[in-house]
């Protein structure tokens, strides 16, 4: 059996950004048992119907991406009670047809959100934003367990390294949930 392929949308693009390290982390979970892989899409243009066909080449490059993923995994920052401009830019150019032969990428794509913040909210509320989204983009939302982790500052090592003391349970938790769903869907295809 062919391995479960996974594709992580980080929601900033901050090179240390504690949502890139949780990324990181779920993927040291789940080891080889799955081929995890974090998109980089800061080259994405801003989204402009000008420019849409033929789309940019980066805009092709994360389309193949998304389209060769056999699930999706978000973790996203809140700022300002909202996920990030950068990953609604994204998502907004993966909502558009390819073509008029070739719908967008994004319909019956599984999806797990995660997210942490310095904050007390743990990106609970740039969730449910981004839930209301990709649910109307007609993803398959696993919408529990989801994961929101709040006061990030509390699990970092002295170098400002995530760690994870508190959380680690929950997010193995949440990476085993996700290949349940994706093991199920696939087997419903």
């Amino acid at each position: 059996m062919k391995k479960i392929k996974i594709l992580a949308i980080v929601g900033s693009l901050r090179k240390e950004s504690y949502n890139r390290q949780l990324a990181l982390a779920a993927k040291e979970i789940l080891g080889d048992r799955v081929d995890f892989t974090l998109l980089e899409y800061q080259d994405i243009p801003l989204m402009n119907q000008d420019i849409e066909y033929p789309a940019p080449e980066a805009v092709k490059r994360v389309r193949e991406e998304v389209k060769s993923a056999d699930g999706i995994w978000f973790f996203t920052p809140e700022y300002n009670h909202f996920f990030p401009g950068v990953l609604k830019n994204l998502i907004d150019w993966l909502s558009r047809p390819i073509s008029d032969k070739e719908p967008q990428v994004l319909t019956g794509k599984p999806a797990a959100i995660s997210g942490i913040s310095p904050g007390m909210s743990g990106t609970g509320i740039a969730q449910d934003h981004l839930v209301t989204l990709i649910s109307f983009l007609n993803m398959d939302v696993m919408n529990a367990p989801r994961l929101t982790i709040p006061n990030a500052m509390h699990q970092l090592d002295s170098g400002g390294k995530l760690t994870l003391k508190e959380s680690h349970p929950y997010l193995e938790k949440q990476a085993n949930a996700f290949m349940d769903f994706l093991e199920r869907h696939m087997h419903d295809q």
